[in-house]
């Protein structure tokens, strides 16, 4: 009985967490109201494995670490799209990292350049970026068996993501969401994103109707 009192505890304490985890800037209507276009970047990733490797194989993991999640919220948003449910478009991945290459911006120095200068080069109105902090390799997969416990031995965290939206032409933040990743978040990056994003639909502030809405008012 304890034990079951205890784990609806910690599930209501997560669920406000997870509502203060969402932040939208209070002007963003008027700042969004001509955006059609997001272009989705890859993210910035911090590794933090046990395994002894060298620093190079490091940097090459988190490379690819950073372009799942790329492709995962692709995944995701290209979904919501065939059910109409944003008002903008999203730049395919491929053409995003084909200009950012062309213009040499690799995953090792993209993180020096920005919002308003990658906006105007890839030709959008706001861009989606973020990082990921892991302690393992989440794109190649985990074990999602669960046992309540790891929540305090440590044994069930396996990082943090945030995700965020900013204007092209201001450089503003516009909309973030940040979540930590566990045993319960899902088995990969797809399903990371495929959860967490389902969690913060609703706060999404591309979503068609509430556009809809707003342009009536």
């Amino acid at each position: 009985m304890k034990k079951t009192l205890l784990f609806i505890i910690l599930l209501s304490f997560c669920g406000v967490q997870a509502q203060k985890n969402i932040y939208e800037n209070k002007h963003f209507d008027a700042i969004s109201k001509d955006h059609k276009v997001l272009a989705i970047i890859p993210f910035l990733a911090n590794l933090e494995l046990k395994d002894n490797i060298t620093k190079e194989k490091l940097k090459e993991l988190e490379e690819k670490e950073g372009y799942a999640v790329q492709n995962a919220l692709e995944t995701y948003f290209l979904r919501g799209k065939k059910k109409k449910k944003y008002a903008v478009e999203f730049q395919n991945i491929k053409n995003t990292n084909a200009l950012l290459a062309k213009n040499n911006i690799t995953f090792k120095n993209i993180d020096i350049h920005t919002t308003k200068e990658l906006a105007k080069l890839l030709n959008v109105d706001g861009i989606i970026s973020g990082n990921i902090d892991l302690n393992v390799l989440l794109s190649n997969g985990v074990s999602t068996s669960f046992n309540f416990f790891d929540y305090f031995d440590g044994n069930a965290n396996y990082g943090r993501i945030g995700i965020k939206v900013s204007d092209g032409d201001s450089g503003k933040l516009l909309w973030k969401y940040e979540k930590e990743i566990n045993k319960k978040t899902g088995k990969n990056t797809i399903d990371l994103i495929d959860g967490m994003m389902k969690k913060a639909t609703r706060k999404f502030p591309y979503d068609k109707e509430r556009v809809k809405k707003n342009k009536k008012n």
